[in-house]
């Protein structure tokens, strides 16, 4: 089996559970990175690494969304100034908006799925379905037009109930045995194997994947918002699915 010359790093915003924050953020999240690997190695972990350097000297800050936007924790540097911040947002969007990455993402709208199905689908396994057909279809379409390759998805772990819940529902999907709908079947053209990674282990990947999932999903909450950070990675989107 040959690999895939692509990596695909998932991250979600929002809770899975339905009813889970329905004033502050009612919907799921599900977003899919796409980069070919050559391209990873060459420019976005030393573009990443290289901003970590410049803001914190050394390479062991943990990029997340929710801390930077709350200036909390590791990020308490960019409470200094605001020069500090608007250098350190700056350069994430320039290292994201100038990378060669894809994305495909779910949006599964909690409260609209609930009203339509008296036993609602979960919405994690909605995503999944949506995001691994999407993403089938770009390595066969706009990726190099691969076929019979080794595809590896990484997962941040998110304990061992959770991770078993979501190998047991990737590897349904995968066989062809989704319980939602029918899945596409360019999926079966592919080998796919999940990885679920410790947060601690400073992917590179999953730290640009978090950064993505929230705009994107106030993206369709606020759709005429101000959302830079959502106009920048709207351009890298490959394709999308909003449910219901």
């Amino acid at each position: 089996m040959t690999f895939s010359d692509f990596i695909v790093y998932a991250d979600e915003s929002g809770s899975p559970i339905l009813g889970a924050d329905a004033n502050d953020f009612p919907i799921f999240v599900l977003v899919f990175l796409i980069v070919r690997k050559s391209h990873y190695c060459d420019f976005l972990v030393p573009a990443i690494q290289r901003l970590k350097f410049d803001f914190v000297g050394h390479d062991q800050l943990i990029l997340h969304e929710r801390d930077i936007r709350r200036q909390a924790g590791s990020f308490s540097f960019l409470q200094v100034s605001r020069d500090i911040r608007d250098r350190f947002l700056s350069q994430i969007s320039d290292i994201i908006a100038t990378s060669d990455v894809r994305i495909v993402y779910a949006v599964i709208d909690k409260a609209a799925l609930s009203a339509r199905y008296r036993d609602p689908f979960d919405p994690y396994d909605l995503a999944l379905t949506f995001c691994m057909e999407r993403t089938a279809r770009f390595l066969r379409d706009g990726g190099k037009g691969e076929r019979n390759t080794r595809v590896n998805v990484v997962f941040e772990a998110r304990g061992r109930k959770e991770d078993q819940h979501l190998e047991l529902e990737f590897r349904r999907i995968t066989d062809g045995e989704v319980r939602v709908g029918r899945a596409h079947g360019s999926v079966s053209l592919f080998d796919w194997t999940p990885l679920f990674i410790d947060k601690r282990a400073n992917s590179t990947g999953l730290q640009v994947a978090d950064l993505a999932a929230r705009p994107l999903g106030l993206h369709y909450l606020r759709p005429t918002q101000t959302n830079r950070s959502a106009d920048i990675i709207m351009k890298k989107v490959w394709d999308k699915k909003v449910f219901p």
